[in-house]
């Protein structure tokens, strides 16, 4: 863990949780640990399956009937597994603020946006009907909504992917919370409308100085908004480091292999590069590093023993027994024959 002077607004501590499935129980998280500062932001980033969402819905307290839970999550120094009855309800009503994926399918189809934004404020803040309906009004024309007051009259199904996606911010930052978790708040919609939704978010998390944990598969998204990123593989913790630093400087080849995955538009190249094989869930995953079966640097070493989370000087974490002798070579081609007659060439050849 990287060093604080104060205690951060979230700090998680060796978290795993385990789901029954068919009687047992599988395991999701494995070990993740992190610390998120007030007013700051921090992007989960990784392939499906890699625990994001499991992390976001296991601070948040919505873990299904029976799931196994180790580690602690606490939140402004007090753990949010011992809070109940009222102290559960404020902690998920005024604490903490969820933006989800999809948002047609947390508004409720048959009532209007109005009531879906002003619910919250009467029931929670004890508002009247009247008072709710004007700060709803006034919220929605904060994250970029015109005509707020006929768009409070209209159903979910009248209003694009986009705006729907302003009133589902406007619900969240309506309580005023120290912490926002966005889930992929942004995959359905188009790249322009993303940029306004993301610059709307970033607008109203400056204005009232809350936390961010984004969650998202886009690095390119994670780098341009957030401070630090984390990626996670089957469950766990594969490299922390600062987002910019993240994409010039991978430290763990899961993270390198990525960058190189993702489209460049500033060049065309002969292959597009992927990831061999299949994500790994945690429980799947086997003895040794988790990434093993895919990574083009795994030695015999990497099968054996989970490696530990490990500082690398000054810049990140990375769970990777590789890093100090791979770090400024995992970015660099790698040469691969179509087939056995053909002459290798790089993913990388550049077509002018």
């Amino acid at each position: 863990m990287n060093a604080a002077t104060s205690s951060p607004l979230l700090r998680v501590s060796g978290l795993t949780v385990g789901l029954p499935v068919a009687g047992a129980l599988r395991t999701v998280l494995r070990d993740v640990s992190f610390d998120l500062e007030a007013g700051r932001t921090l992007g989960l980033v990784g392939e499906s399956g890699s625990g994001k969402s499991m992390t976001v819905r296991t601070i948040s307290r919505l873990l299904p009937e029976g799931a196994d839970v180790t580690g602690t999550v606490r939140f402004d120094g007090r753990d949010v597994f011992d809070l109940r009855g009222d102290a559960l309800r404020a902690y998920r009503g005024s604490d903490v603020a969820m933006i989800f994926q999809d948002a047609r399918a947390y508004t409720n189809p048959v009532r209007r946006i109005g009531d879906f934004l002003t619910e919250a404020m009467r029931t929670n803040d004890r508002m009247t009907q009247a008072a709710a309906e004007k700060r709803a009004t006034a919220i929605l024309a904060e994250v970029g909504i015109g005509d707020p007051e006929r768009r409070m009259r209209q159903y979910p199904h009248e209003l694009s992917g986009g705006l729907l996606q302003r009133v589902m911010i406007a619900s969240a930052v309506a309580a005023r919370p120290r912490l926002i978790l966005a889930d992929e708040p942004t995959t359905a919609l188009d790249v322009t409308t993303q940029a306004e939704v993301m610059a709307i978010l970033g607008r109203m998390q400056h204005e009232y100085g809350m936390a961010l944990l984004f969650i998202t598969h886009d690095l390119e998204l994670a780098g341009a908004t957030c401070d630090e990123t984390i990626v996670l593989y089957a469950g766990q913790v594969m490299e922390r480091q600062p987002s910019t630093r993240l994409h010039r400087d991978p430290l763990h080849p899961y993270t390198a292999a990525l960058v190189q995955a993702r489209p460049d538009i500033e060049r065309r190249i002969v292959r597009l590069p992927a990831i061999p094989g299949n994500p790994t869930t945690a429980y799947e995953a086997p003895d040794g590093c988790a990434f093993a079966p895919r990574c083009r640097f795994a030695e015999e070493r990497c099968t054996h023993g989970v490696p530990p989370l490990l500082q690398v000087g000054t810049v990140g974490e990375a769970r990777c027994v590789r890093t100090p002798e791979l770090r400024g070579r995992m970015l660099q081609p790698e040469v691969v024959a179509d087939d056995a007659e053909s002459p290798a060439r790089s993913d990388e050849e550049v077509v002018r």
